[in-house]
């Protein structure tokens, strides 16, 4: 085919021009044949004024252009003829037609010296009668012209044209699918051996704190700006007033009270002992893990540091000192125990002493009652309202914060308490976070909560006492053991609350948030921020009312991808029956509550 289009361009050495091709290409349409020869010079001669004297002097002279008509191909035989009897001379007849050619030369027609192509049905007639110099000779075809324009090259450039489409076409195909896009053509079925490939999770915002005291204004409801303050930088501590309406303080109480409230518990204490039997530690390792300092000897505060759990009972020095004695564990009776001493102790002796002598609610670690309410799709409105509020106050991705734990309600009467702690526990290669362990197959001797944030609400003002204290909030260094100094532990909120860094005091519709964890420089969970040590003080007088929004975030970023494709999932498949039991809490949706 190219070499057709190129032989093409070559016939006669130029182009025709377009005044010469767009008739032809007309009548190639049409199906028939173009004619040349002395009927066409005819019809021209009499549609066409002559020049003055010349139908007298010649009137039987064809025009130059038949005579160039002839000589592309068209000619009569007897001019043939006399061209070869006279090779080298031209006849009368060929003068005449010089003469002729010249005489139209100098007329004022140019288009006369190129030759005309007349369509084959305006020389009906004159082939008919019989007219012209060649009556006894058959008209034949006309030649192909000397140019591009014929059949052929209509038909190479119509090729050309639709091989560049489908080019262009083709290429934009190209470009659509590999962009990745494949929704037109699903193609093979795709092998997928797991679960698939975990998705890649957007790093984790963090407000900045700039200074202590620093205001900045967001926008959470439509109607009002909400103003930001920052209470301290370790950890990274701010305060919004009127986060919540007091209706709204109202309801959330009420919606707790039907639901109804059970006792604050931190570990019961066969867990802990199954916990303690799984660990597989010998006494002399868990010396040396309790002797923080290494000096060989276990000191009252090193002791109190780890006492923690167990049955909830919250430990004191004149608690240790009673344990010592009940157990004889200390025969020499100053407080302190050698390695020997140590391992002379059985552990059993240890757990039974603690089952034995059942804690008060003052001796507890957390004097409270507290219940969980559903925030999810379909809860009541003002549940998802201040979900949706959090949202947009944590700047965090609708998969982790919808995924997190429901809304708690803590109730303190008087006397309550909560002694300082951490809301978020460190994840070592023996512990896993609570929200993601059904999604991992790993078997782990101890779970703990993985909270990113705290968002706390006051939901009443307090008579007296209730603050929420941080005993070491923008302390210049952290050391657990300068937690307690002489027989003073900063921790114990029931007798040394006044003695923190920072208490915030509640007031109705307040909210309070921070991280519990500290940024590992690449947008995610890193270690845990020591500072956010925080507890709730003494309650006088009165009763405290506030609501826990925790967030949670695994540490380790696949197990976090692993945990919310696999509620995408259920949430897909399972409907209704994938809800968790907070659903329930549903059915207060549409209650009008007269508070």
């Amino acid at each position: 085919m190219l070499l057709l289009f190129v032989s093409t361009l070559g016939v006669g050495g130029r182009l025709l021009p377009w005044r010469v091709c767009i008739p032809a290409l007309r009548y190639l349409n049409s199906g028939e044949k173009l004619q040349c020869g002395p009927e066409s010079a005819a019809r021209r001669r009499s549609a066409e004024p002559a020049a003055p004297g010349e139908q007298a002097q010649h009137p039987q002279a064809s025009s130059p252009s038949d005579r160039g008509a002839r000589r592309l191909g068209g000619g009569c035989p007897g001019d043939s003829a006399a061209r070869r009897g006279h090779p080298r001379g031209p006849s009368p007849g060929r003068a005449r037609d010089l003469g002729a050619m010249a005489a139209a030369a100098a007329g004022p027609r140019p288009e006369a010296a190129s030759p005309q192509w007349v369509p084959p049905e305006y020389d009906l007639a004159p082939r008919a009668a019989g007219l012209g110099d060649c009556e006894d000779t058959p008209v034949r075809p006309l030649c192909k012209p000397r140019g591009i324009c014929s059949r052929a090259y209509f038909l190479v450039l119509m090729v050309f044209v639709h091989l560049y489409l489908g080019n262009v076409l083709a290429l934009l195909l190209f470009v659509h699918y590999s962009n990745g896009d494949d929704s037109g053509d699903p193609g093979p079925p795709h092998r997928t051996p797991g679960p698939g490939p975990t998705p890649a999770l957007a790093p984790l915002t963090r407000l900045e704190g700039i200074k202590v005291g620093h205001k900045q204004k967001v926008q959470l409801v439509a109607d009002r700006d909400h103003f930001i303050r920052t209470l301290s930088l370790k950890p990274l501590l701010f305060e919004i007033p009127g986060f919540l309406s007091d209706e709204e303080c109202r309801l959330i109480i009420h919606l707790a009270q039907m639901k109804g409230l059970q006792r604050s518990q931190i570990l019961p204490t066969e867990e802990y002992e199954e916990a303690m039997g799984t660990m597989q530690v010998s006494q002399q390792d868990l010396f040396q893990l309790l002797d923080q300092n290494h000096d060989g000897r276990l000191q009252l505060r090193e002791v109190l540091a780890q006492t923690r759990l167990g049955n909830g009972r919250w430990m004191t020095p004149e608690n240790i000192k009673e344990m010592y004695l009940a157990i004889k564990a200390d025969p020499d009776g100053d407080g302190v125990l050698s390695l020997q001493e140590f391992s002379d102790m059985d552990l059993r002796d240890f757990h039974k002493y603690m089952r034995r002598h059942k804690a008060e609610s003052r001796e507890l670690v957390r004097n409270s009652h507290h219940t969980w309410l559903y925030q999810g799709e379909g809860a009541h409105h003002v549940m998802r309202a201040i979900r949706q509020r959090v949202l947009r106050l944590t700047r965090l991705s609708p998969e982790i914060v919808e995924l997190s734990e429901p809304l708690q309600v803590v109730r303190y009467g008087e006397g309550g308490h909560y002694h300082a702690h951490v809301d978020s526990g460190p994840v070592y290669p023996e512990t896993i976070c609570s929200h993601t362990k059904l999604v991992v197959n790993e078997s782990v001797p101890f779970e703990t909560s993985c909270r990113y944030m705290t968002v706390l609400f006051y939901l009443n003002n307090v008579t007296g006492g209730g603050e929420t204290v941080f005993p070491v909030a923008d302390n210049r260094t952290y050391d657990e053991m300068s937690l307690i100094q002489d027989d003073v532990d900063l921790r114990d909120t029931r007798r040394h609350c006044d003695k923190g860094n920072l208490r915030v005091k509640p007031q109705q519709g307040t909210a309070v948030f921070w991280y519990n964890y500290l940024p590992d420089g690449q947008g995610w969970v890193g270690d845990m921020d020591d500072y956010s040590l925080h507890g709730g003080c003494l309650v006088t007088s009165g009763i405290k009312w506030i609501a826990n929004n925790w967030i949670n975030v695994d540490p380790s970023k696949a197990r976090q991808a692993l945990f919310q494709q696999e509620m995408a999932r259920l949430a897909r498949e399972g409907g209704t029956d994938s809800q968790p039991e907070w659903a329930l809490d549903r059915a207060y949706r549409d209650a009008r509550v007269e508070l």
